[in-house]
């Protein structure tokens, strides 16, 4: 099988050209897609890139305001942390997955959502209701904040993956695999082109002995006929009477 392979290398043919040409056209269109997949995730990233600038500088913001709501909290109320810790026997606040496909890419999106009742509801019933109430819709909204800025960061870290992936592959198949293509295919027609010389010369050749073969016959022919008309009485073929005659050597 390697002989086979040597010989191909060696003595390409025109189904070997048909066939890198194939694959060259195959490299060249996974190039186009790949490229066209790598500017796709370059884009969201860029747009995820801003948004986690903006959910960051919002979640400082949130963050700040929560504390301050809690500190008003427990300056009116105490603390009231034991309290809530016996009203919550389960979770409302809730947070599912889900996945979202860019150009071929699963990204993990996290949602935030309550679920049940509101077992606080009679948390600060006797004194500092308002600013109970005012400092857990505050953390709620940070943690809806954090559960979004969780996504993103994740989409994030996915996408700065696949688009490092993406482009090696990409500048792989540019400088690497279609230039080697390339010089195979012009390597097959300056071979063949050799090879369709040195036919032509073979051809040539054998032509041009059989041309004098047909020469030398004809010039012979013509020779013999010249001699025939010199001399009719010429006989080639008549052989000499080896017994006739007197020969001292031979005794019956």
């Amino acid at each position: 099988m390697s002989g086979a392979n040597n010989r191909l290398a060696v003595f390409p043919t025109r189904m070997t050209l048909s066939v890198m040409k194939q694959k060259l056209k195959g490299a060249q269109t996974g190039h186009s897609l790949l490229k066209r997949k790598s500017e796709a995730l370059t884009k969201r990233f860029r747009d995820i890139v801003k948004k986690i600038d903006d959910a960051k500088r919002l979640m400082g913001k949130v963050m700040q305001v929560a504390s301050f709501s809690l500190a008003e909290v427990t300056y009116i109320t105490g603390d009231i942390g034991y309290q809530v810790q016996e009203s919550v026997k389960n979770a409302q606040f809730r947070v599912r997955a889900k996945q979202e496909n860019v150009s071929g890419v699963m990204l993990p999106a996290f949602e935030s959502y309550q679920e049940g009742t509101n077992a606080n509801e009679l948390t600060g019933l006797g004194r500092g209701g308002q600013q109970v109430q005012k400092c857990k819709e505050t953390y709620i909204k940070a943690v809806e904040t954090l559960v979004e800025l969780a996504s993103l960061q994740t989409a994030f870290v996915i996408l700065d993956e696949v688009i490092k992936l993406t482009n090696r592959r990409v500048n792989a198949i540019e400088h690497i695999i279609i230039p080697r293509y390339e010089n195979t295919i012009k390597h097959i027609i300056s071979e063949l082109d050799e090879q369709d010389r040195e036919e032509f010369f073979r051809l040539k050749k054998v032509q041009g002995k059989k041309k004098e073969a047909a020469a030398r016959d004809t010039l012979e022919r013509e020779s013999r006929q010249a001699a025939e008309v010199a001399d009719p009485t010429l006989v080639l073929d008549a052989p000499s009477d080896l017994l006739g005659g007197d020969d001292e050597d031979v005794i019956f």
